[in-house]
């Protein structure tokens, strides 16, 4: 299994997370995401936010900056759903993983 199977959910969470808290952009994201260790080129990252917006989690629209159309992208209700419940489970394998190292 590669990492990038592995780790899919987590970079979605994380997308979702900034989502929800201001417009996210395809390089701004990416840059974002690389300041955690999760290294995406364009070819892996846009296809993750075309699904996530066909999935319903994000909504995107055009946006005008410096002379050149961006693709922004912003958690709609759905998306603040997912969220939250990505962040409970987030928590509860947390717990079970601190339990682990406590034992």
């Amino acid at each position: 299994m590669k990492d990038r199977d592995l780790f899919g959910g987590m970079i979605r969470l994380h997308i979702l997370h900034h989502a929800c808290h201001e417009p996210v952009f395809g390089l701004g994201i990416m840059e974002e995401l690389g300041r955690h260790g999760y290294k995406l080129g364009a070819g892996t990252l846009y296809p993750i936010l075309h699904g996530m917006e066909k999935a319903g989690y994000l909504v995107s629209s055009a946006e005008r900056v410096a002379g050149r159309n961006r693709r922004v992208y912003t958690a709609t209700d759905s998306g603040q759903i997912a969220l939250q419940i990505g962040k409970d489970r987030v928590r509860e394998l947390l717990r079970e993983l601190i339990e682990e190292i406590d034992a």
